[in-house]
């Protein structure tokens, strides 16, 4: 996937590469996504403006996969509001640049690895708005993979200081039903509530907030990826995806930090035969030797505050080299929930690349085929419980 594209420009492109031909896009499906990466409690007057839809301008045709790559657009409707700003090419507008660089933001290291002057030249790219055309390509990535049975689910974990309680009972793909309508896309409804009072205090204070979001995968088959290279391993290139997106700083799977302080007897997962092998745990979330065991894959990701605030930060002009207020732009409170979505979409586009390294396959037949030839071979069956 390749995305290109700036926050307030005329809009977003994603190129996809690598699908199969034959393989039936819902369009439906496809916007749906990408209006969910707008929802959550604690979003900015942006979401006001942008009704994302994605165009497909390449590599479908009536609805089917053509075997090349894919392109969509996904457009800008505040470009409007910023014509003069952010023009392709010249305008006869003066044009006022931004010298105030946001401390944990691209701003300021942005301009002196590109020798910019003006900080727009950064923030436009470095925004979290780009994330709509990754969730435009997540979309079709989830299709793909929802032919080979798999489903990809996320679920807000905390926001601030608030957690939802440990869990007792296993999560199935059912309990994800209705997640989207909750505001902060928690699965705890009175979590949800003290959420939401929490951002709400928050933003009166001119704070922003961070948390952590989980996405599962449910149906994989064991063996994506592979133990035999170090840029192979699946759980290295999950955590690399899901590390991309803006202000997320930390990810883990199964019980991952806490495997640090578990004894070893507590922290590995056991196995048994019951006509395949199963495990009754799922301390790794999944993952065994950089590779997929066949249980539900849990990967959970730290979300740190927004860097723009309302009562900004201190900071220096580029240009003066004197003390100022740092940049202040139209921003959120608050995106745990919409980075979860994103996070679907970014585990998506890697599982779906495992499944064309391990399977091949021009055509989404032969894909099927390969998968189903693999399953009958290691006598799997998948486990829709984590």
């Amino acid at each position: 996937m390749t995305t290109a594209g700036e926050s307030h420009g005329p809009g977003l492109t994603c190129i996809l590469e690598g699908l199969p031909a034959g393989l039936q896009l819902d369009r439906e499906a496809l916007d749906r996504d990408l209006a969910r990466r707008q929802l959550g409690h604690g979003r900015g007057g942006r979401m006001k403006i942008e009704t994302d839809r994605a165009d497909v301008t390449a590599g479908v045709r009536h609805g089917r996969t053509l075997g090349g790559p894919i392109a969509m657009q996904v457009p800008n409707r505040d470009y409007a509001n910023w014509e003069e700003r952010m023009n392709p090419w010249p305008v006869d507008a003066d044009v006022p640049e931004v010298h105030l660089p946001r401390p944990g933001h691209a701003d300021l290291v942005g301009t002196q690895k590109y020798n910019a002057s003006d900080v727009r030249d950064i923030l436009e790219r470095a925004s979290a708005r780009e994330t709509a055309a990754r969730v435009a390509g997540g979309a079709v990535a989830r299709q793909f993979l929802r032919e080979l049975g798999v489903e990809i689910r996320s679920h807000v974990v905390s926001i601030g200081d608030v957690f939802v309680p440990a869990r007792t009972a296993q999560l199935t793909v059912d309990d994800f039903d209705g997640v989207d309508d909750d505001p902060v896309r928690c699965l705890d409804r009175d979590t949800s509530r003290a959420m939401v009072q929490f951002i709400n205090q928050q933003r009166k204070a001119n704070e922003s907030i961070g948390g952590t979001f989980e996405v599962l995968a449910f149906g994989l088959v064991p063996g994506l990826g592979s133990h035999v290279a170090w840029e192979e391993r699946i759980d290295g290139q999950l955590a690399g995806a899901l590390v991309s997106i803006h202000a997320i700083k930390g990810v883990e799977f199964g019980d991952g930090f806490a495997l640090g302080a578990t004894p070893g007897s507590g922290a590995h997962d056991e196995i048994f035969w019951d006509g395949s092998f199963v495990r009754e745990t799922n301390h790794a979330g999944g993952i065994e030797g950089g590779m997929t065991t066949g249980d539900p894959l849990i990967a959970r990701a730290a979300m740190k505050p927004l860097p723009t605030l309302t009562k900004p930060l201190r900071s220096v002009d580029i240009d003066t080299h004197e003390p100022a207020e740092a940049l202040r732009e139209r921003t959120d409170s608050c995106t745990v929930p919409a980075a979860g979505v994103v996070g679907e979409a970014m585990v998506a586009l890697v599982l779906a690349s495992a499944y064309r390294t391990k399977f091949g396959g021009d055509h989404i037949d032969d894909v099927r085929d390969a998968v189903d030839r693999y399953r009958e071979r290691i006598g799997w069956h998948a486990h829709s419980s984590s």
